[in-house]
């Protein structure tokens, strides 16, 4: 019979490896005692050893500006390959430290750069044993000033910005600590994308960014992509302001919907009811009306869509403009078009190390234009789109699938990821465009692309206030809901043209990346309204 080894009954053997168990039980005990004095030797050992670092590490009292260290003078760690042999202040994050035996390595991080901090026992330095145990406990992200030599490397340090110089570390005090337990590391948030199933297991998902976000937006990819959007936002006003446009800034409480609609939020206005703005659209054309000729506004637009997709928001940053026009409203299509060229290029000369930096973290494909940029008609669109097996009507709207297609098929036949589709149907256009006056079945109006997706819609308004109620009616709008807008029309106004662009998509699509919450500074969408 074969007896399990739980059910085996004891034997004369057993006894030796009891007395066995026991012994060697009594031995572990006595090796335990014996660490635990030696451990408290060493402890009481360094504690009643000199430390030449004493004042040079520790934690700072709480800045109040008091006018402590006022004339010390800090360097940005992108500089500190400029003070080659210098003893410089440095102040800046604690990315990650790993300490052992008489030596601390530190990576300290400021914005989107990093350096190696080395922190090692020196008696001629005042570098103490104490000081390199301090160092190696300060909590990861907090913020600390640093003191050290700036020290060439004997080899590039892959894993900082900083590759070929490193910080020799004399002083180190702890500014403001971070808790111990984080939502998240930076380090694990800042890792390159990849399919491979060992990275997968380490990358912190969307949710957990969004949901810390202000430790998710420390990563050198998110810093910089910031910095892009802030340099788009920049160079559409700069760009726009020398070719005389005026920037203007439009409510965004309004007693009717500007788009028309159930898509608006409704918000609760004293003893009545008012909405936020779907678009600065009628503001635009008033001041249009209002002869300031050229306009641009940048600001909040919401759209109560509840669209949980990686391209929507509910609310958005817009770059809208609108110009009037002499003869054409190419004229406008030109202008707009030769701004975002302009963008474009701006982003290439002047942001090319924060592309670098997304680069590094999402792997994508160098954005590409044309100067003057890419225009087709529609028809055309849709001819290339036939001959590739798709059937789309001449009077029907291009669906997300066919835009996408589109795109890259006209950057396989004309390497670009920008370009415009001219002359769309009317019928799938707002009661306010404009009819092409050779074909009443299309309009005066146009889309631009990024990468196969829309990121700006626009035509010529209508200016006439007779036709404006004309089509108003055939569209089947309640004239009452838009009498001011149409009653602006009635004092005479130029023909003009304009269009709204999303930011967070441009600056999405530009970079190539796959959702637009990693270009929405704190997003808002149906699921999302905080932090």
């Amino acid at each position: 019979m074969v007896v399990s080894e739980e059910t085996t009954p004891h034997v004369e053997g057993d006894a030796p490896s009891k007395k066995a168990a026991k012994k060697a039980a009594k031995t572990a005990e006595k090796q335990q005692k014996k660490a635990e004095h030696k451990g408290a030797s060493q402890e009481q050992s360094e504690a009643s050893e000199v430390d030449v670092s004493d004042g040079r590490y520790g934690s700072y009292k709480l800045l109040q500006s008091d006018g402590s260290y006022r004339d010390r003078v800090y360097v940005d760690v992108k500089d500190l390959s400029e003070k080659a042999g210098q003893d410089v202040w440095v102040r800046a994050r604690l990315h990650t430290t790993r300490a052992k035996g008489k030596q601390c390595f530190a990576v300290l991080r400021q914005n989107s750069s990093t350096v190696q901090l080395l922190i090692s026992v020196n008696d001629e330095r005042k570098v103490s044993k104490q000081m390199v145990k301090f160092t190696g406990n300060i909590t990861k992200e907090s913020i600390v000033d640093v003191l050290a030599t700036v020290v060439k490397t004997a080899s590039p340090i892959e894993s900082c910005a900083i590759k070929n110089h490193e910080l020799s570390g004399r002083e180190v005090w702890v500014v403001s600590a971070a808790k111990n337990q984080l939502p998240l590391q930076v380090e694990d948030a800042s890792r390159p994308e990849t399919d491979d199933p060992e990275a997968l297991k380490i990358r912190v998902n969307q949710d957990t960014r969004l949901d810390n976000r202000v430790l998710d937006l420390r990563t050198p990819a998110n810093q910089a992509i910031f910095r892009i959007e802030a340099g788009v936002c920049r160079l559409f006003r700069d760009i726009l302001t020398k070719r005389g446009f005026v920037e203007i800034h439009t409510p965004k409480i309004i007693s009717a919907a500007s788009e028309g609609g159930a898509n608006v939020f409704t918000v609760s206005y004293f003893k009545s009811n008012a909405y936020l703005a779907q678009s600065p659209q009628l503001y635009k054309q008033m001041a249009i009306a209002a002869d300031f000729d050229k306009v641009f506004t940048v600001g909040a637009v919401f759209r109560a869509e509840d669209s949980n997709t990686h391209r929507h928001l509910t609310e958005f940053v817009g770059l809208d403009l609108e110009m009037s026009f002499k003869h054409h409203y190419h004229e406008v299509v030109d202008t707009i078009g030769q701004t975002f060229t302009d963008i474009f290029r701006g982003l290439q000369e002047q942001y090319a190390t924060e592309i670098e930096i997304v680069g590094q973290q999402y792997k994508v494909e160098p954005f590409k234009f044309l100067d003057p940029p890419l225009r087709l008609e529609f028809p055309q669109a849709v001819k290339m789109l036939k001959e590739a097996g798709v059937t789309v009507g001449d009077e029907d709207d291009l669906s997300t699938p066919d835009e996408k297609l589109l795109g890259r098929l006209i950057r396989a036949k004309y390497d670009t990821d920008f370009y415009i589709l001219d002359k769309y149907p009317l019928a799938v256009r707002p009661f306010y465009t404009m009819p092409d006056p050779n074909n009443p079945k299309v309009s005066n109006s146009y889309d631009m692309f990024m990468r196969g997706e829309e990121i700006l819609s626009g035509a010529q308004r209508i200016h006439d206030p007779e036709f404006l109620t004309q089509r108003a009616k055939h569209h089947g709008i309640d004239i009452k809901q838009i009498a001011s807008y149409i009653e602006s029309f009635s004092f005479g106004c130029p023909p003009h043209a304009g269009g709204g662009i999303g930011m967070e998509r441009v600056v999405m699509l530009y970079l190539g990346l796959d959702n637009i919450r990693k270009t929405s500074l704190f997003p808002r969408d149906p699921k999302r309204v905080t932090p």
